[in-house]
């Protein structure tokens, strides 16, 4: 069977950069972020279900999703959240699957933002990684990518599981509070340990 470790924590927190450094050491890493992605893309799979449940409204001139109009409706309202996981979880799981079941690593990093809140990943992973931080660093960082305001950042933040919840669902904690080398350091032990657990799994 293969070993899956997933991968979580607030936006924000660093998930993509230390799932870069854990596919540089050799991992294979299935990011369900870019799934959805893929799926809301022109021409992906959940666009059609998507239009029909929610109207032309949210969907772009070239047939993606529009994620801006769609995020004012979600956050409004939380029948249509409802609506849209409904929609786009079974898809995005069905295709980490896939790529999990087909991945030739030693091990999977499974990416999930969600894993603590959605309680479909428990069962699919071995062991939980969290990247965290102080959330004021999150907030920054939020910002200075997405181009969001602190209120913005934050309103994001509270849609999501609270910091200690989800540092209670963990078995390993990847302090990225810090410089990108110490960032490193964690991912390359975690990763040594990681390849000893799936020796013996």
């Amino acid at each position: 069977m293969t070993f899956i470790v997933g991968l979580t924590g607030g936006i924000g927190s660093g998930k993509s950069a230390a799932a870069a450094l854990f596919a540089e050491l050799g991992a294979a890493v299935v990011d369900t972020d870019a799934i959805a992605h893929e799926l809301t893309a022109p021409g992906g799979a959940a666009i059609e279900p998507i239009r029909s449940a929610f109207g032309a409204e949210v969907i772009t001139p070239n047939g993606a999703l529009d994620r801006a109009a769609m995020r004012r409706r979600v956050f409004a309202d939380a029948q249509a959240k409802a609506r849209l996981e409904a929609i786009l979880h079974p898809m995005i799981r069905a295709e980490a699957d896939r790529r999990s079941a087909a991945a030739r690593a030693p091990y999977v990093v499974l990416v999930v933002p969600l894993l603590v809140e959605s309680g479909g990943y428990g069962s699919r992973v071995q062991r939980v990684a969290v990247v965290d931080c102080p959330e004021d660093i999150q907030v920054a960082r939020v910002m200075s990518r997405s181009g969001l305001s602190a209120e913005e950042a934050r309103a994001i933040m509270a849609a999501q599981v609270g910091r200690e919840q989800r540092l209670a669902a963990a078995d390993d904690v990847i302090d990225n509070g810090g410089e990108l080398a110490g960032l490193r350091r964690q991912v390359d032990a975690l990763h040594r340990h990681y390849l000893e657990m799936a020796a013996v799994s």
